[in-house]
C-alpha cells in the first residue's frame, strides 16, 4: 500500500544577514517533516501562496494535513482590533491556511493543527483568541518557554473521553510550550479536549475528530516523548482510510 501523504502548511522565513538579507524563502521547521517520516506518512510542504486555485490544486495532491505553528493570528478574523501586546500577525497567511483548512474539510481530509494551527482552527470556526496571556483574568502559567523545544515545562490534564485523550493513551502529561495567545471563546462546533492546569485551553477537537488541534509542539517532542508521536498516526491512519 501506499503511503498516505501528508501536507504541512508552509510559512516564509527572511533572511536577515548572508548572502541576500532580505531574502524571501519557503519554508517549515524539519520537525514537522521528520515527525510524519518517523510515523508512516510521506511529507509534501504546500507553501505559502496567495493563488486560490493553486491551493485548491495543492490540496488534491495530500490525503492528510498539519497546519503548522508560526504568526499570531489577526484580531480582525475574530471582531477586534490589535492591543498592546499582540506580536507580529500576517493576515495573508490566516487567509492561506484557513482557506487549507475549508478544503481540507470539504474533502475530508483530516487535519491536526499545532500551535498556531489550533488557534486557525477555533477562529475559523467561529471562536476567539485572548491577544496575549496576560490579558486572561485568571492566573496564568508561562506558556512562552524560553528552553530547548524538547524540555516539557507544564501540565495539561485531558477529558478522559476525549478523542485526544484515546489518541495520546493519557490523560494527564507534561508538555512544550511556544505561545503567548491562548483561546477565549472556543468555536461553537468544537469541544475542548485538554487544558493546562491553569485553565488554559491545550486541545480542541470537533464532533467526529476529524479536525483537532493542540497548543504544544508534538513535532518537537517526537524523538523523546514516544507517545506525542500518536497524534501523527492518527491523522497517518485516517489519511490511509479516506
Amino acid at each position: 500500500m501506499t503511503k498516505p501523504i501528508i501536507g504541512i502548511s508552509g510559512s516564509v522565513i527572511i533572511d536577515d544577514g548572508g548572502m541576500f538579507p532580505g531574502y524571501r524563502r519557503s519554508y517549515v521547521n524539519e520537525d514537522y517533516v521528520d515527525s510524519i517520516v518517523q510515523n508512516g506518512g510521506i511529507p509534501y510542504i504546500i507553501p505559502f501562496n496567495e493563488d486560490e486555485e493553486v491551493v485548491k490544486a495543492q490540496l488534491l495532491n495530500v490525503q492528510g494535513l498539519v497546519l503548522s505553528g508560526g504568526h499570531d493570528v489577526d484580531p480582525h478574523n475574530y471582531g477586534e482590533e490589535l492591543e498592546q501586546k499582540i506580536g507580529d500577525v500576517w493576515p495573508e497567511r490566516d487567509v492561506f491556511d484557513m482557506r487549507l483548512l475549508k478544503l481540507a474539510e470539504e474533502n475530508n481530509i483530516p487535519v491536526l493543527g499545532i500551535c498556531r494551527g489550533m488557534q486557525i482552527i477555533n477562529v475559523a470556526h467561529g471562536g476567539s483568541l485572548y491577544q496575549d496571556l496576560s490579558y486572561r483574568k485568571e492566573k496564568t502559567l508561562k506558556h512562552s518557554q524560553n528552553q530547548t523545544p524538547t524540555l516539557v515545562t507544564h501540565t495539561v490534564k485531558a477529558d478522559p473521553n476525549s478523542k485526544i485523550a484515546n489518541i495520546l493513551g493519557k490523560d494527564e502529561f507534561l508538555t512544550n510550550s511556544f505561545h503567548h495567545q491562548i483561546v477565549k471563546k472556543v468555536a461553537p462546533d468544537f469541544t475542548v479536549a485538554a487544558k493546562c492546569v491553569d485553565g488554559v485551553v491545550e486541545a480542541i477537537e470537533n464532533k467526529d475528530a476529524s479536525v483537532i488541534g493542540v497548543q504544544w509542539h508534538p513535532e518537537m517532542l517526537h524523538r523523546v516523548v514516544p507517545f506525542q508521536n500518536n497524534l501523527f498516526k492518527y491523522i497517518i491512519d485516517h489519511a490511509e482510510k479516506r
